[in-house]
């Protein structure tokens, strides 16, 4: 767990496009590529002590529940070529992680809805935020912090990290049936840990509405917890 160590590892491998870009790789939160997780920059970094991934101390705790320490935010400044002051390593609206433009997939916020929204790069259509994945990582990639937008590896939609400070897997409320059906397993599980264990068929997909307003009639029909949730904005 996140808790559990004193390091966790970043992933500088596409700074030669996204040069302001850091990933940082904890246990409970995968590179936002899905091609590296902890113990892969835990093992690059002993193979390639000079490499892309390097240890990040995370020093004092600054604020446990949005992620954010002392160390990293060090860290991520020094090598985001000082223009990344602070990282919160569990929330979409304050500091969030910068993103590349290789993520798997994206977040936006949904104001309507109360919730947030997950595309996949397979899917091609038009998302309830009015824009289609290619639209959304124009805003969200290229090593901007850009609060309500963020990459992620599809795995890190199960981790009990996600969103954390915003809410967690609650305030997701759609994404393409086809990724809803891929990671529906570790969704189910994450969903039963919080006591929500019919929150899984209450996110809506391209099946129950394209816009946003279509999205948040759907989720009053279904009742979904995000409604009941204080607002994100």
């Amino acid at each position: 767990t996140d808790e559990s160590v004193d390091v966790f590892y970043s992933c500088t491998v596409c700074q030669s496009y996204a040069p302001d870009h850091v990933c940082v790789i904890t246990p409970q939160r995968l590179g936002l590529c899905g091609a590296y997780n902890w113990l892969d920059g835990r093992a690059n970094y002993e193979i390639n002590p000079a490499g892309p991934n390097q240890p990040i101390m995370k020093g004092r705790t600054l604020d446990l529940d949005k992620g954010e320490w002392e160390g990293v935010n060090k860290f991520v400044y020094e090598n985001s070529n000082r223009k990344v002051e602070r990282f919160c390593g569990y929330s979409l609206l304050e500091a969030p992680m910068t993103s590349c433009g290789c993520f798997e997939c994206i977040i936006a916020i949904l104001p309507l809805a109360n919730g947030v929204m997950v595309v996949n790069r397979e899917f091609p259509g038009v998302t309830p935020s009015g824009m289609s994945f290619g639209d959304l990582a124009s805003v969200t990639g290229g090593g901007a912090q850009t609060p309500g937008f963020v990459g992620i590896g599809r795995l890190y939609l199960s981790s009990p990290k996600f969103l954390a400070a915003d809410g967690g897997i609650k305030r997701l409320v759609w994404m393409p049936k086809a990724l809803k059906e891929d990671v529906r397993e570790r969704l189910q599980k994450e969903a039963d840990r919080i006591g929500e264990p019919d929150l899984i068929d209450k996110i809506a997909t391209e099946e129950n509405g394209v816009s946003e307003e279509e999205v948040a009639e759907y989720l009053a029909s279904v009742g979904h917890p995000a409604l009941a949730l204080e607002s994100l904005i």
